[in-house]
């Protein structure tokens, strides 16, 4: 029998058993990601906050054991295996990012680069598709 109003509490996020954790977006390949903005797909430039950037060519991301792609979304925590400087990304400059606040750092996540506080963990932004 269901009772009326069951469901989910107002103000609490449902996560399905076994989905992503939240901040986590899951995208098939070929699926645009939510606020995706495309100058033309698969080409040669990265949009970040509305302005157009040339991808990075850069040689294969090696993720750590048992580590595999997935998109990171801001409000996210990234974990502390991937806070380390062998992962950080200083370049930001050449491609037209602004600099990381102190305790901040750029890290990079296969094509992607996330800011990262370094204290936390928290994604607190991220640029897609940046490297090819």
């Amino acid at each position: 029998m269901i009772t009326p109003g069951a469901g989910p509490r107002p103000g609490r996020e449902f996560i399905r058993p076994g989905g992503p954790p939240p901040g986590v977006e899951i995208v098939r390949p070929g699926e645009p990601h939510r606020g995706a903005e495309f100058v033309h797909p698969g080409g040669a430039q990265f949009v970040y906050r509305g302005r157009a950037f040339e991808r990075v060519r850069s040689e294969p991301f090696v993720y750590p054991p048992g580590w595999g792609y997935r998109r990171w979304a801001a409000g996210a925590f990234l974990p502390p295996v991937f806070l380390v400087e062998d992962y950080w990304y200083s370049d930001w400059d050449l491609i037209g990012l602004p600099p990381p606040p102190p305790d901040y750092q750029w890290v990079r996540y296969g094509p992607d680069l996330l800011l990262v506080d370094l204290t936390t963990g928290e994604v607190i932004d991220v640029v897609y598709d940046v490297f090819y």
